[in-house]
C-alpha cells in the first residue's frame, strides 16, 4: 500500500532482456521508496521516442539520437543507458557485402528516430531507408524485401546463426574511428517534476541495476521471459553486453561520445537541432 503522498511514476522501456534485467528490482519491488512508485509499460523503442516527443510519459527509454527532439521536456538519466563499447547495431545481408555497396541499398532500419539509424547515415549516407519493427528485420532481408538489414537487440548475437552476413558493425566502426563507445539508448525524466523525485527516481534506477548486478542469477531469470526464445547462454551473454559500468553511471566519457555523436549528426545534416547533453543525478 502506497501513501498518499506518494507519487506515481510510469516507467516506459523496451520488452528486452536488458531492460528487464536493469528493472528487474524495481519491477519486483526488491528497491522501493516511501516518495515514489512505478507503473511499468513494455513498448518497443521507437514507439517511446515518437511519444516522448509528446511528453507523454514521466520516465522513458529513449534512443540517443530522439534526444534533440525531446530535451525541451526531458534530461536524460545518469543511469540506464545501453552502450555499444566497440560493438552495437550491426548492417546484415543474405549474401556477402561489401561496406561500399551499401551505397543506393534498400536497407530495413527499425525507426528513424533510432540511434542505430543516424549511426549507419553517418557511416553511409546515401541509403533507402525502409522502417520495419526491429523484430521483422531478419525476416525482410531473408525474404528479399529489402537488400540489407540494420539489426538491434539479441539479433546482434543470433543472426550468423541464421545464415546471414555482417557488413558492418557500426558500434566497432564507431569506437575504431573515435576511440569512444557508442551510446545507444538511455533513460530519460520528464523536466517538469520536482527535482526531489527526479533525484529519488535516479537513486532508485541506480539501486536496480547494481542489485541485479549483484544478483545476476534471479535478475537473469526474470530478464529471459523478455528474451524471445534466445538460449539462456546468448541471453546472458546480451545482457552483459548492454548492462554493464556505463549502465550504472553514465560518466564523462559517455557525456563525450554523445555530444560527439549528436554533434557529428548535426553537422550531416541528420540532427536538426544542436543540443547539450545533460544528466541528471
Amino acid at each position: 500500500m502506497t501513501s498518499p503522498a506518494c507519487v506515481e511514476i510510469v516507467s516506459a522501456h523496451s520488452p528486452d532482456s536488458d531492460d528487464a534485467f536493469m528493472f528487474y528490482a524495481l519491477a519486483t519491488k526488491k528497491v522501493r521508496s516511501p516518495m515514489v512508485s512505478f507503473r511499468h509499460v513494455l513498448e518497443d523503442i521507437e514507439t517511446l521516442n515518437r511519444k516522448a516527443l509528446e511528453g507523454q510519459y514521466e520516465l522513458s527509454a529513449i534512443s540517443y539520437h530522439a534526444y534533440p527532439y525531446v530535451a525541451d521536456k526531458y534530461v536524460l538519466m545518469a543511469s540506464g543507458s545501453s552502450i555499444g563499447d566497440g560493438y552495437g547495431p550491426t548492417i546484415i545481408t543474405a549474401r556477402p557485402m561489401e561496406p561500399e555497396e551499401l551505397k543506393g541499398k534498400r536497407i530495413a532500419v527499425p525507426g528513424t528516430l533510432t540511434t542505430a539509424y543516424l549511426a549507419a547515415k553517418l557511416f553511409q549516407p546515401d541509403f533507402e531507408a525502409v522502417t520495419t519493427p526491429f523484430d521483422k528485420i531478419t525476416n525482410a532481408v531473408r525474404e528479399h524485401i529489402v537488400d540489407a538489414g540494420l539489426i538491434i537487440h539479441e539479433a546482434q548475437l543470433t543472426f550468423d546463426g541464421e545464415g546471414f552476413h555482417r557488413v558492418v558493425d557500426l558500434g566497432r566502426w564507431f569506437k575504431t574511428r573515435y576511440d569512444l563507445p557508442l551510446p545507444l539508448g538511455g533513460n530519460a525524466l520528464l523536466r517538469s517534476l520536482d527535482d526531489e523525485i527526479k533525484s529519488e527516481c535516479c537513486r532508485l534506477m541506480r539501486e536496480s541495476i547494481q542489485y541485479a548486478l549483484d544478483n545476476r542469477d534471479e535478475a537473469l531469470q526474470y530478464a529471459l521471459q523478455f528474451a524471445r526464445d534466445m538460449e539462456p547462454r546468448l541471453a546472458e551473454k546480451f545482457v552483459g553486453m548492454y548492462v554493464n559500468h556505463f549502465t550504472l553511471e553514465a560518466g564523462d566519457i559517455i557525456q563525450q561520445a554523445a555530444q560527439k555523436l549528436l554533434d557529428m549528426g548535426y553537422e550531416a545534416g541528420l540532427v536538426s537541432k544542436r543540443v547539450e547533453v545533460e544528466f541528471v543525478r
